[in-house]
């Protein structure tokens, strides 16, 4: 299926040349949130209270460490061209040099994959399903939406483009709460 089709697009980008930097959500995190700051840019409620958790999430990575290769770190389904045959990767922004997970996860998160979409992709990119992947995924699906939220906050604030970023920032924000509070999150 297309998760699939997604996957091996993934694993051919992260088997080439690394990229000449690294792209860390976490430390993106911290830089979006001085931006925050020093701006005053208004972010969803309760944001900096989930903030340990998320750092629970890197330390837990940090536990066990991929190796990193190289990433897009931004696979929205309009960063997906497919013409039947071939899937092609375009719009290379916030590439880097990443946990191979994190671009699972946020292409997870992006598409809204379902649980069977979520292991078709798993098992595609690693051979198999693994738990331990499945669940870096998954980590990695939360962070997706914790990260870009605070980018959506800041377009809010700053972009000139007529959208509703800020409506955006709460959607992805309610989404990475309700993983963050849910109790499958401690299985991760």
């Amino acid at each position: 299926g297309m998760p699939t089709q997604m996957a091996l697009a993934i694993k051919k980008l992260h088997a080439g040349p690394r990229f000449l930097h690294d792209f860390n959500m976490f430390r993106l995190i911290e830089y979006y949130l001085r931006v925050v700051k020093e701006n005053r840019v208004n972010i969803p409620d309760g944001y900096t209270e989930y903030l340990p958790l998320v750092y629970q999430i890197e330390k837990a990575f940090a536990a066990d460490m991929l190796p990193t290769v190289p990433c897009h770190n931004d696979l929205l389904a309009e960063n997906y061209i497919y013409d039947g045959k071939k899937m092609w990767l375009i719009d290379f922004e916030y590439s880097g040099n990443n946990d191979p997970t994190f671009e699972l996860g946020n292409t997870a998160q992006e598409q809204q994959f379902n649980e069977e979409q979520q292991r078709e992709l798993c098992a595609a990119y690693f051979g198999e399903a693994f738990p331990d992947k499945l669940a870096r995924m998954k980590l990695n699906m939360i962070m997706s939406d914790v990260g870009w939220t605070l980018w959506a906050a800041i377009q809010a604030k700053i972009s000139q483009i007529e959208y509703d970023f800020y409506g955006w920032a709460i959607e992805r924000w309610q989404r990475a709460k309700e993983k963050l509070d849910s109790p499958q999150f401690w299985e991760w």
